[in-house]
């Protein structure tokens, strides 16, 4: 009789065995005791650590700068987050909220492919300014509402652009209330 279960244990002659363990520390280099079994790990001139970065030139040295830099430090040096579009990745996350919007955001996800954290800032930018644009054709009528939305708009877009730029250093997410986790799933969806 077969057994079907979902969950079944493979036999364990069919199964890949694990590696040994390993440590590259000289503090543990020496046998252990498991079970019955000693294990031995390796000595640490076995050990090669490896640069996964590439080569250690000053152009990738460079790339390696640190990212919480005041402003106008050694900031302007760092490219290693540019984007598909050849500007940095914090320029292209303000540009979604300056570049006229929504208009703006949208151009920047037909262009950009390579960041994440620009496709959220743009995609945030234009489900937010979209909707902000139909409260301003609802407000219309009235001169004064259209002034006070003009204003908010212009507050919202500073302080969003904002938010962008400094969190580039950490790649946090500024989210809106509603449009932010929106833009998020669409942008992890993608």
């Amino acid at each position: 009789m077969a057994n079907f279960a979902p969950y079944q244990d493979i036999p364990e002659t069919t199964r890949a065995l694990s590696p040994p363990i390993a440590s590259p520390r000289t503090s543990l280099d020496r046998t252990r005791n498991i079970g019955t079994t000693a294990v031995t790990s390796p000595t640490s001139q076995s050990y090669q650590q490896r640069d996964y970065f590439g080569s250690d030139d000053v152009e990738e040295q460079r790339e390696r700068v640190a990212w919480n830099a005041p402003l106008g430090g050694p900031r302007e040096d760092v490219d290693m987050f540019s984007t598909s579009i050849g500007l940095r990745m914090d320029h292209a996350a303000c540009l979604a909220y300056l570049l006229l919007p929504p208009a703006g955001p949208v151009a920047l996800l037909i262009f950009e492919h390579r960041s994440d954290y620009v496709r959220f800032h743009a995609w945030q930018s234009s489900l937010l300014f979209a909707f902000i644009f139909v409260i301003h054709i609802i407000f219309s009528w009235s001169s004064i509402i259209s002034w006070f939305l003009l204003i908010g708009d212009l507050g919202l877009i500073g302080f969003l652009t904002m938010h962008a730029y400094q969190d580039a250093s950490t790649l946090d997410r500024y989210e809106i209330p509603f449009f932010g986790p929106l833009a998020t799933s669409i942008t992890d969806d993608e």
